[in-house]
């Protein structure tokens, strides 16, 4: 038996136009669907049958270290008005050794519900880290053969 396992280190996110943009950490990848408990009129059982229900799926957060002059998230979160927004499908790729994918999740009409900017303190020497939280409506899982 082999152990194959991925590094955790590894991933490329492509925020709709095809050009890759570096994150530090990506969370929020799950999906779930909420069971229906239903018991019909007639059934003799005491116990209600479960179904599955409307499919949910959480808010994607990525983390990346500040990156000179680009303000591009910024922009996509300004262009939000009145019920008009730029939903973009963004693909999270976690790559192999080769560089090569191995597993992907599609978010599908995923647009910036939140943005936070770095903590600025003059005494830290930390990283600045910016936060980008999407919402999207579906999760799309798919592994990419070897």
């Amino acid at each position: 038996m082999t152990d194959d396992h991925s590094p955790n280190l590894y991933f490329s996110v492509q925020l709709g136009d095809g050009v890759p943009v570096k994150f530090a950490e990506v969370s929020g990848l799950e999906a779930d669907s909420r069971p229906i408990e239903y018991r019909h009129g007639d059934n003799p059982s005491f116990y209600p049958i479960k179904m599955p229900g409307l499919g949910k799926v959480g808010n994607v957060t990525m983390r990346r270290g500040i990156v000179g002059r680009d303000s591009e998230f910024w922009k996509w979160l300004s262009e939000i008005q009145m019920n008009r927004v730029i939903r973009r499908t963004v693909t999270i790729s976690l790559l192999d050794e080769g560089g090569a994918p191995a597993r992907v999740w599609t978010l599908h009409n995923a647009w910036p519900a939140k943005i936070s900017g770095p903590a600025l303190d003059a005494k830290g020497n930390e990283v600045m880290i910016e936060l980008l939280e999407l919402a999207n409506e579906t999760i799309e899982m798919s592994s990419c053969p070897s």
